[in-house]
């Protein structure tokens, strides 16, 4: 019965050795999103696994999210830069206090997601959702780094004029949230409500300040944020769900290249929020190419 369960496991051994060989042989296809950010996170893991000597297919910016989700479960992409607060939407997990702590967000997806054949590598040191930034200028002379300290600000009848779009003030889980869980209100002198209001609206109404703007609706790593001096207040409370980039990777091609968790965990490591808004900012802002972007970031951390 011994010999029997052995020679089995050789069999199979044996018809799964020229699978491994097989998808070892294909190139590694790299994909992101359409956004500026994907753009950059995507040149990233492109460039570092090819220096690394992994053969890469380039097929970046191939769509928004779930066209990209579809084709790395289709196994017709093998990796791309994904959020892991968008388990919330990948699991119908919307309603769980998950996505609101970095840790649990990235245990979470990485134990549904192992179902679908896929991995969540390290992720960047960075949360890519909604925020308030404010103006340097207002910033530092107030001392503001957090949303408590901005609550503080405004219950002594501090100057704020917040431009944002009209789904963040009216969702339940954007500016509402935010004066739940921090104990303000913004009542409609504090409020420039642009229409369609995207962040590069909102960020550039406050940098000029219009109509006495001073604040604006962003997400955490735009681009624009030190180009035009703008500055995140931190969400000390956790009201907004964590999104963190993360490389994800089909496990087939993980096991043909087990090197690129370690090729690529050092890069995410040093993407902390300061860097990806820079980053993003060079190609948004400063209309630099991201290949150029990302290859002059490579070899800055790896001097």
């Amino acid at each position: 019965m011994k010999f029997g369960l052995k020679r089995l496991l050789f069999l199979v051994a044996g018809c799964l050795a020229p699978l491994a060989l097989a998808q070892a042989a294909n190139p590694v296809v790299v994909t992101s999103k359409i956004d500026t950010e994907g753009s950059v996170l995507g040149q990233l893991i492109l460039q570092r696994l090819e220096a690394g000597g992994v053969e890469v297919e380039n097929r970046l910016q191939l769509g928004g999210t779930s066209i990209v989700r579809q084709a790395l479960l289709a196994g017709e992409v093998d990796i791309y830069p994904e959020y892991t607060g968008n388990g919330a939407f990948f699991f119908d997990m919307t309603d769980s206090d998950v996505w609101h702590d970095a840790g649990d967000a990235l245990k979470t997806v990485r134990e549904k997601d192992a179902e679908n054949g896929i991995v969540w590598l390290t992720p960047a040191d960075a949360n890519n959702t909604w925020a308030i930034s404010v103006r340097q200028d207002l910033a530092e002379p107030e001392a503001l780094d957090t949303l408590e300290d901005l609550a503080e600000y405004l219950g002594r009848g501090g100057r704020f004029k917040l431009a944002a779009s009209a789904e963040f003030v009216e969702s339940p889980q954007a500016l509402p949230a935010f004066q739940k869980a921090y104990g303000f209100e913004l009542g409609d002198d504090h409020l420039l409500v642009l229409s369609g209001g995207n962040t590069a609206a909102t960020m550039r109404a406050a940098a000029q300040g219009v109509n006495g703007v001073n604040a604006a609706m962003t997400y955490g790593t735009d681009g624009g944020l030190g180009v035009l001096g703008l500055k995140v207040l931190e969400d000390t409370l956790g009201v907004q769900p964590v999104y963190q980039p993360t490389p994800v990777v089909r496990k087939s091609v993980l096991s043909a290249h087990p090197e690129i968790e370690n090729l690529l965990a050092p890069l995410f490591e040093a993407l902390d929020r300061e860097t990806l808004q820079t980053l993003n900012g060079e190609v948004a802002v400063l209309g630099r190419d991201p290949r150029e972007v990302a290859a002059a970031f490579l070899s800055r951390i790896e001097e």
